[in-house]
């Protein structure tokens, strides 16, 4: 049973700081081992991996605008600073924690740290609303739903998705057509299934960035 925690109160006067991404920032997709991309998908941003060198665009194939970088020293010094990011999102103070399985689908929240012992998923609409800095730390994985419509993350009232950051402990699977905004950093790897699009950044430490027919555009 996935549940959803509303009983812990946030104070008003949180304030975080997001984490510097470095030279990571220009990064729409970063993997440690490979990137695969099928179908007609757009990347607008950069993409690497470090320190594997495999990038598949397909025969398609996926386009990017931006530079492609198969290992060097470009993906090594971004995935160097992705990772410093991802360790100093999970040394953030946690104002809201969530259940060990929690469904934050169909919730408004507003800017704050949310951890999750465990597993998290969207089912759903999730509005994040207000100025400021959103933090999910997320101790193994995270699933959005699929289906159209079936996981939209929604800004307002100030949100914006430069100050989103998703800290995943495992892998992350975004759902077919599901809408993720944010930087998602993700300790292991990342898979996007058909359609779903990110207003944001895909980085995977460890393993492999797996694409198919997604748009995944770059933020300030």
């Amino acid at each position: 049973v996935i549940v959803s925690a509303t009983s812990i109160a946030q104070s008003n006067a949180f304030a975080a700081s997001a984490p510097n991404l470095g030279t990571a920032n220009n990064f729409a997709v970063l993997a440690g081992s490979t990137i695969t991309c099928t179908g007609a998908g757009a990347i607008i941003g950069d993409i690497g991996v470090s320190p594997g060198t495999a990038i598949v665009l397909g025969a398609t194939p996926c386009t990017v605008t931006g530079t492609i970088n198969p290992g060097g020293p470009v993906a090594s010094h971004a995935h160097a600073d992705a990772s410093t990011a991802f360790t100093n999102l999970n040394a953030a103070t946690c104002t809201t924690t969530e259940p060990a399985v929690a469904d934050i689908g169909g919730q408004t929240l507003t800017p704050g740290v949310y951890c999750f012992p465990s597993s998290a998923a969207i089912t759903g609409n999730l509005t994040l609303s207000g100025n400021g800095v959103y933090i999910f730390k997320i101790g193994s994985t995270l699933v959005t739903a699929a289906g159209p419509g079936a996981s939209n993350v929604i800004l307002a009232n100030g949100a914006s998705a430069s100050n989103v950051f998703w800290a995943v402990g495992s892998s992350a699977t975004l759902g077919t057509g599901s809408v993720l905004k944010g930087t998602m950093i993700a300790f292991t790897s990342i898979t996007a299934t058909t359609n779903a699009a990110v207003d944001g950044r895909l980085l995977a430490i460890n393993g492999a960035v797996t694409l198919d027919t997604n748009k995944i555009s770059v933020i300030g």
